[in-house]
């Protein structure tokens, strides 16, 4: 068994056993879990030179990235609901036609120039981040048709989790897509919730912290 494999098993016996637990009125109910995803074959390895949490814009360029901007919010948090501050979170994705800037990348469409494509960011002292991109494309890939999703590599104090961010416009495409249906019954905490036009917000919830 791999370390990745151990670790996702622990986790589920975790909130497995969590969720046995008859929670009294008013006692504190632990927030579920973020289910880990695969790291993927286009993890960016050699990046561009900006990584702020603006993935639309590019230093120099005149056009904004193309596509639907969005802002995704959210927050780091502990399996008791404490915020984590200072931890690290990496995140990567297609275009808006469905393109990784990755040198695995077999697909003909083209990239987009004023694109970033990757962004690092570090959470607040009340756990938070922030990005602006744009919504990414579903697109074809050897395991089939991928739903539309951005991949994080979030590391905390004591833990490390591989994740992607789903939406939920894109029920009946999460539901096709193989990756997503593998996460079983954890699938709806890698799902962000909208708040409003052009807004998102997903809460990562570490084990470990």
């Amino acid at each position: 068994m791999d370390k990745h494999t151990s670790h996702i098993s622990r986790r589920g016996f975790t909130g497995a056993a969590l969720a046995s637990l008859v929670i009294a009125p008013g006692a504190f109910a632990a927030p579920a879990m973020t289910t880990g995803s695969p790291l993927g074959p286009f993890y960016p390895v050699r990046r561009l030179a900006e990584n702020d949490w603006d993935l639309t814009r590019l230093k120099g360029h005149a056009n904004r990235a193309k596509g639907e901007v969005i802002e995704v919010t959210g927050r780091v948090l502990d399996r008791y609901g404490k915020p984590i501050r200072g931890a690290q979170l990496e995140l990567w994705q297609c275009n808006a036609i469905g393109r990784y800037a990755h040198a695995n990348e077999q697909s003909t469409m083209p990239l987009d120039p004023d694109f970033q494509g990757y962004a690092k960011v570090t959470t607040t002292h009340d756990g938070e981040w922030r990005i602006i991109t744009i919504k990414p494309a579903a697109y074809d890939s050897p395991i089939g048709r991928r739903s539309p999703h951005i991949h994080f590599d979030i590391r905390g104090r004591d833990e490390r989790l591989i994740a992607q961010m789903y939406f939920p416009e894109d029920a009946t495409a999460n539901a096709a897509d193989r990756l997503y249906k593998g996460l079983g019954s954890d699938a709806p905490t890698s799902v962000a919730g909208r708040i409003g036009a052009g807004h998102y917000r997903w809460d990562i919830v570490l084990m470990d912290g």
